[in-house]
């Protein structure tokens, strides 16, 4: 799959794509507290970027702002948002509603920003047709019908990591072109689908590096650990 995107007739690299919403976060952090315009030297310091990489990426979009002069607030965020197709609604589904799945759709936090999902699925015959908040847990055997239906086109995978492929196998074919995964696998998608993985251990492995880099301690290995290794 291409590391590449295309946007405003440039082709842009899709790390520039992941650093956007950062851009948007800190931009409507900035219009919450009334500052009206803002330097690159300034977002980079808030976001620890280099002033140079927020010119950089900004470019392929657009001129925003006028040298010496900054960015205004208000204007670059709209600019922004519209890139990143924020302006709309967008409509979401979510396969599986274990604890993990339960806790995504509690989460109060995707609606203002404008992602709402309006269906959840479960293999589990026992847990279809229960209520899930406004939700009413369908039937996986339902997924084709109601994307087609309810115009989504972005899903949530929240299954066990034996399940997922297939899971996004199905989505795919669905016609679904973006895929949030939270399973602990790294799925094979076609050309022109977007998987973004949620993974808090990965995650933390790779933080783990730098604490050591750094001399921070670590807890010892328990009991039964050092006693199966042969030591007292």
């Amino acid at each position: 799959m291409s590391n590449k995107l295309f946007g405003a007739g440039n082709e842009v690299p899709a790390v520039v794509v992941i650093r956007l919403p950062q851009y948007v976060r800190a931009l409507a952090e900035l219009l919450r507290r009334d500052v009206p315009v803002v330097s690159s030297e300034q977002l980079g310091a808030q976001l620890q970027v280099t002033a140079a990489q927020i010119r950089k990426d900004l470019s392929y979009f657009g001129r925003f702002g006028k040298q010496g002069r900054g960015y205004p607030v208000r204007y670059l965020l709209e600019e922004l948002r519209q890139v990143l197709g924020l302006e709309r609604r967008w409509n979401a589904c979510l396969v599986g509603v274990g604890r993990l799945g339960r806790a995504i759709i509690s989460y109060p936090g995707f609606t203002p920003e404008g992602f709402y999902i309006i269906a959840a699925f479960e293999e589990n015959p026992r847990q279809v047709g229960q209520k899930l908040g406004a939700l009413v847990i369908q039937p996986v055997s339902e997924l084709k019908e109601t994307i087609k239906e309810r115009d989504i086109h972005i899903g949530i995978v929240a299954v066990p990591a034996d399940q997922a492929q297939g899971v996004i196998d199905q989505l795919v074919r669905c016609g679904i072109g973006a895929i949030l995964n939270y399973a602990p696998i790294g799925p094979q998608v076609p050309p022109g689908v977007r998987v973004r993985n949620i993974d808090p251990i990965l995650a933390l492995q790779s933080m783990t590096y730098y604490l050591k880099l750094g001399g921070h301690g670590a807890t010892a290995p328990s009991g039964d650990y050092k006693e199966s290794q042969g030591e007292s």
